[in-house]
């Protein structure tokens, strides 16, 4: 390999890394992304004394599986766009009733109303920290 072209892969390389960003701004970053796709009833949840699974969940309601998915498609570009960072996991984008997208610190839940409502996540994890989202750009 010659010199540029090893020197195109390490700019490459470099410009690929994740950015480093606080686990709530993160949330709040893919609540203003869901907003932006009509998302409604926007809740934040800190987990991060509760749980191990991350710090913070986001919970979201949709109301359609089309709008499930403009909502998580919403949300992966802007993460990416901004942070440099894809979810580890996705479950749910084919059957577009819940949608999860786990970024690690921060779980994502895209529900239909009566999935919301039948699965109750606030209510499970009651004991954590309620964060009423209101729009950033009010």
């Amino acid at each position: 390999m010659d010199k540029l072209s090893s020197e195109a892969i390490a700019t490459k390389q470099e410009s690929n890394q994740t950015v480093a960003v606080d686990s709530k701004e993160l949330a709040l970053q893919i609540a203003d992304a869901a907003e932006d796709k009509k998302a409604q009833d926007i809740v934040l949840l800190n987990v991060s004394e509760v749980s191990y699974l991350a710090d913070y969940f986001v919970i979201i309601t949709g109301f359609s599986g089309t709008q499930l998915k403009a909502i998580a498609e919403s949300i992966d570009k802007r993460i990416e766009e901004n942070y440099n960072r894809l979810p580890v996991r996705v479950s749910g984008k084919r059957e577009g009733n819940w949608v999860v997208l786990d970024y690690e610190d921060v779980i994502v839940h895209i529900f239909l109303p009566e999935e919301r409502e039948y699965y109750n996540l606030e209510a499970f994890w009651g004991h954590a920290e309620r964060i009423e989202y209101s729009s950033q750009s009010s």
